[in-house]
């Protein structure tokens, strides 16, 4: 009977070759139900083939798991057979991760770490130790049971050591800095997650340089974690050089990729005896070209899919180069971006119709991190469009995310918030500055983010202060006092560059000049030295060139106001132009200046009437009720507990921590001065906002 077996073996080789998975699956399936007695093993190598089959080329996860769950039993009446046990083992904490059921994949997985206790101290044995490890500390992190995560992260790590694998050691080490940097950062662990940082830098610093250039997969993860880090701790500057490294990387991937193809042809033999990879580090279905090995087998998984990966760092270019105003890159990447992220949902089967409760267990993980991802690439495509005042494409990108939040709202739930934001953002860009204020604060009530609470929270108090009114005015001190005064607590720089802008602008309102201009310079210095951004730079400029200008100093108020214009221009930002060309008059006005005075204000109206026609289409469009009006999204929620439990701790993964949505508001501007501040410095003396 051994030759049958090998026979159907050899012939569920050439189907599989030749992608006829099906019969390929039936050549197997003769020998396990064939009334002839086979040996034991000879049944438990059989079912591992077709387990691995099916999880590879199909979503028939319970037929996987019935096949494996077979095979545990018939190995529990054989002593040996360790690597056949492993094998199993792991395929099964596979199946049971991806139909959600966590306790018995715990389960199944403690008794694999104790098989390896019991097994010789080889290195076959430490690389199923180091493999089942990670899967446990995945399936803690699902529970949110972070610090046990960690620690059998740490088991794995020693496991390396003992080996003396660096490769491995590297992966530990950097899932153990993603755990503490992405799902358990407080005030409390920030030391940890510096400690964390830098024992990834030891280990990565101590590899053989030929050995890192082929770790591809850990480049890209350890750069991808030291940006996240640099963002959250708002060191922009320290994280471009990582970003730029990524970029570089992947672009040289990209050109070198095709170098992979004639592996192909071999790669579904070698996965199936080498690479058991858990489930959540990627899709298992991908040609070898198409992968970012995170480990050496039998791990060999990815952290994300290369084309996810390659979607984040173009994420991370497009975050640092739209505050610098790079928009020809921007537009550039988020085509890209968006274009590969659509391509992979279909591949997961989300078409036009295709809802969350569509969607099969299995595939809910993968297609969370492109939902999230195609999210974040709409979100900064709204911000490019809303700085550049190109309203109508900012809202039709802004439409974009609330239907997909609305066919995957348990998903996407994190993007609620945002997409609050945004209504805001695009409400206060074309004047309607109670709906802002009201989406802000709806923004506001909605996310459990400390930082996203304060800049919807300064975003509103600024859409306040466009009211003008003194009710309004009182909302938005309401809104600034108790945040400024806590302002010492903020983790980032932004959240203080948001609230330095708005309380600048509350004690002008106050007519406590001096002051406000103390505070305004304070903002300016982190607006422009450590955020970087050039359209909060050039707001902070006008306003205090018009401070300028109100403390009788008109040489720094030309200086600041024409270097405020100039970055206004570059970025195309109308509202902000205008709004300098305004303050620009007064100056021209106050210092008898006619002729630059009509110049400059010939060159206003002409802005003017450019920015009312954009606001005009943009009011006039279909979308514009139905993002301004003053009602929260309406979703059906479904509720499903299988679903919440993987988003729960999956989601997490791709939580970026974005450090600045979208420029602070800029002010809209009537015909004769800036709405937001109007300060008449002539002899008429000060006026009232």
């Amino acid at each position: 009977m051994e030759a049958v077996a090998e026979g159907l073996w050899g012939l569920a080789d050439e189907f599989e070759k030749k992608g006829e998975i099906g019969k390929a699956v039936k050549c197997l399936e003769a020998i396990c139900q064939s009334h002839a007695s086979f040996l034991p093993i000879v049944e438990v190598k059989t079912r591992l083939r077709i387990a691995t089959l099916l999880l590879r080329h199909s979503h028939n996860v319970n037929h996987a798991k019935s096949h494996l769950e077979r095979s545990q039993l018939l190995l529990n009446s054989i002593p040996s057979c360790f690597d056949l046990k492993c094998r199993t083992y792991s395929l099964l904490s596979q199946c049971y991760h991806l139909v959600g059921a966590i306790p018995p994949q715990k389960q199944i997985l403690y008794k694999a770490l104790h098989l390896t206790s019991a097994a010789a101290p080889d290195v076959s044995a430490k690389l199923w130790c180091c493999n089942f490890n990670s899967q446990l500390a995945n399936a803690l992190i699902i529970e949110g049971d972070y610090q046990n995560s960690i620690s059998t992260l740490e088991s794995g790590y020693v496991s390396a050591t003992q080996i003396c694998y660096p490769e491995l050691q590297m992966f530990f080490v950097a899932s153990i800095l993603h755990v503490r940097l992405l799902m358990q950062w407080d005030d409390q662990t920030a030391n940890e997650v510096e400690r964390a940082l830098q024992r990834c830098n030891q280990v990565w610093e101590s590899m053989p340089s030929d050995r890192r250039a082929h770790c591809m997969g850990l480049l890209f993860y350890n750069e991808l974690l030291h940006i996240f880090y640099r963002l959250r701790v708002s060191d922009y500057k320290n994280a471009v050089k990582h970003v730029d490294k990524l970029d570089a990387a992947m672009k040289q991937d990209s050109k070198s990729r095709g170098q992979l193809t004639r592996f192909t042809t071999t790669s579904t033999t070698s996965a199936r005896n080498d690479s058991l990879e858990p489930t959540y580090f990627g899709n298992a279905k991908r040609a070898l070209q198409d992968k970012l090995f995170l480990a050496p087998p039998p791990i060999n998984g990815e952290w994300l899919p290369k084309s996810a990966v390659y979607a984040l760092v173009d994420l991370m270019v497009i975050i640092f180069g739209r505050p610098k105003g790079n928009f020809k890159e921007c537009d550039k990447r988020i085509q890209s971006g968006i274009h590969i992220i659509k391509e992979e949902l279909i591949r997961l089967g989300i078409t036009d119709d295709v809802r969350e409760v569509d969607l099969q267990h299995s595939a809910i993980w993968m297609a969370g991190v492109y939902l999230m991802l195609l999210m974040q690439f709409l979100e900064n495509k709204v911000a490019v469009e809303l700085t550049r005042s190109e309203f109508l494409e900012a809202q039709e990108a802004l439409v974009q995310m609330k239907n997909w939040f609305i066919r995957f709202p348990t998903i996407l739930q994190a993007c609620e918030s945002i997409i609050e934001m945004l209504r805001g953002q695009c409400s206060h860009s074309v004047g309607c500055y109670n709906e802002a204020a009201f989406h802000y604060v709806e923004a506001a009530k909605i996310t459990e983010s400390k930082s996203m609470q304060i800049m919807c929270q300064a975003y509103a108090a600024i859409s306040y202060f466009c009211i003008g009114d003194a009710e309004s005015s009182s909302q938005a001190l309401d809104l600034i006092g108790p945040v400024y005064r806590m302002k010492d607590s903020f983790v980032g720089v932004r959240e203080e560059a948001s609230i330095l802008f708005a309380y600048g602008l509350l004690l002008m309102k106050q007519q406590d000049l001096q002051e406000a201009r103390n505070r305004l310079a304070k903002g300016l210095q982190i607006a422009h030295v450590q955020m970087g951004n050039l359209q909060l730079v050039s707001q902070y400029l006008t306003i205090l060139g018009n401070l300028a200008l109100a403390l009788h100093d008109t040489g720094q108020a030309r200086e600041i106001l024409r270097s405020s214009l100039t970055l206004a221009k570059k970025l195309g930002d109308i509202p902000t132009q205008i709004w300098v060309l305004s303050v620009l008059t007064g100056l021209f006005q106050q210092l008898g200046e006619k002729g630059n005075q009509m110049e400059n204000d010939e060159y206003r109206r002409k802005k003017f009437d450019e920015l009312q026609s954009k606001l005009a289409d943009a009011r006039s469009s279909i979308y514009h009720i139905e993002l301004i009006d003053k009602v929260k999204l309406q979703v059906q929620q479904f509720h499903e507990i299988d679903m919440k439990r993987t988003m729960a701790g999956e989601s997490m993964r791709v939580n970026l921590d974005i450090p600045e949505s979208v420029g602070l508001s800029t002010p809209m501007p009537v015909p004769s001065s800036s709405r937001l501040v109007d300060l008449d410095t002539g002899r008429r003396g000060k006026r009232k906002l």
